[in-house]
């Protein structure tokens, strides 16, 4: 059905491209393209190995957008998929429009100099994508992702309006780790130590982070602390819907996590600002990321479940007043090595990768110019979701949330 060129070679891709694989009469090409061949190469080996599919490999540098067009041109590609790291994103969209391919990601840009991630840098592309008659989608994963396609699920079937709305994400899984992140350490830990802010009655309001925790009771995990901080669909989902009064995102993580965290905050290993050592420029935290475990590497160590969803309140369709539902989905980290070889954090946002992509490809969602997920219709991609390994459940709740 379309031809796909997937950039970054990380957990994410591994578990995308092996569902684009799966999907073949979807996916009909699928090119894998790195700075570091041998990546894809290995990728695309457990692919064959797997699923049967062969997959075609590349080098690139995706901050060369010229060798990004020359690739997309090489591979007459119908969209670009960009699982490579949040600083390349707006070079990856300037070859997209050069080329005349369509666009998806899962992270929104930051610059890789400050640790700020806003999606106005990609928004202000929308002219550009409109004119050339393509599609950028923003932040296909998960949260982002399914957690804005949740939201528009609600409101296009439960609720007319949403009056405050929480994001919640829990990841009970264990491995054998003194210290590991859920995912790429540098974007995990600039994410992290970053101030925590959420939108309450049109203004950001914000608190130092990791400092406001609450115990919550996850489905399939149990009790977890969960801590505030802030993340990109807070932006795009209190723009979109206007008519959000308060939205928060929620993060659980245990006692060590938070310990090894502020400790290396503490001595400076998580600056991103260059320093000197031993005559030689480095960035503390890209010296960091090459010391700590490489989360695509720790699949078959991680047992246990995630748990990812919103909690919404907001008027009923059905004019019976306000209601609260909470719409979530749990994951396996065990199923996901068997089935694709990643654990459950990387297929929860490589899932959805494909799911987006293939509603590109399928022509579901065709609009020209730039989109967040929450502006698309849902109805497919739950679809999809449900059949390809997330599926979802939606529960009404007693009231609100009393946090």
């Amino acid at each position: 059905m379309g031809k796909t060129l997937v950039v970054g070679a990380g957990g994410v891709s591994h578990a995308a491209v092996h569902k684009m694989a799966m999907n073949s009469e979807i996916f009909s090409e699928i090119t894998l393209a790195s700075r570091t061949k041998s990546k894809c190469d290995a990728i695309a080996a457990s692919v064959k190995d797997r699923v049967g599919v062969d997959i075609k490999t590349a080098q690139l540098d995706a901050m060369d957008t010229d060798a990004t067009v020359a690739l997309i041109r090489e591979t007459d590609a119908d969209i670009l998929v960009n699982l490579a790291l949040p600083y390349q994103d707006l070079k990856l969209m300037d070859a997209c429009l050069e080329a005349g391919c369509h666009y998806l990601d899962t992270a929104n840009y930051e610059p890789e100099d400050e640790a700020k991630f806003e999606y106005h840098w990609q928004w202000a592309y929308q002219d550009k994508f409109k004119e050339a008659g393509l599609m950028a989608i923003l932040g296909s994963g998960f949260d982002p992702g399914v957690t804005s396609v949740f939201a528009t699920w609600l409101k296009k079937h439960k609720l007319d309006t949403i009056r405050q709305i929480d994001v919640l994400d829990a990841n009970g899984g264990s491995n054998d780790q003194a210290f590991a992140t859920n995912f790429n350490p540098e974007i995990n830990l600039r994410e992290v130590l970053q101030e925590a802010r959420h939108w309450e009655h049109g203004d950001w309001q914000t608190t130092p982070a990791m400092t406001h925790k609450v115990e919550f009771d996850f489905p399939g995990i149990g009790p977890k602390n969960m801590y505030l901080m802030y993340h990109e669909e807070l932006e795009s989902l209190s723009t979109h819907f206007s008519e959000i009064e308060r939205a928060r995102f929620w993060m659980t993580f245990g006692d060590a996590y938070i310990m090894h965290a502020k400790v290396l905050e503490n001595v400076g290993m998580t600056r991103i600002d260059p320093v000197m050592h031993d005559g030689q420029e480095i960035i503390p935290i890209q010296f960091l990321k090459t010391l700590l475990p490489d989360p695509g590497d720790l699949g078959e160590q991680t047992k246990g479940k995630a748990c990812i969803g919103d909690i919404a309140t907001g008027q009923a369709k059905d004019g019976s007043g306000e209601k609260t539902y909470y719409i979530y989905n749990i994951c396996d980290h065990e199923e996901c090595f068997a089935e694709v070889g990643s654990q459950a954090v990387s297929y929860t946002t490589g899932v959805p990768a494909m799911i987006g992509t293939a509603q590109v490809l399928k022509g579901n969602w065709s609009q020209p110019g730039v989109w967040n997920m929450e502006q698309l219709d849902p109805d497919n991609f739950m679809d999809m979701l449900n059949d390809h390994g997330l599926p979802w459940q939606v529960h009404e709740l007693d009231g609100p949330v009393d946090f």
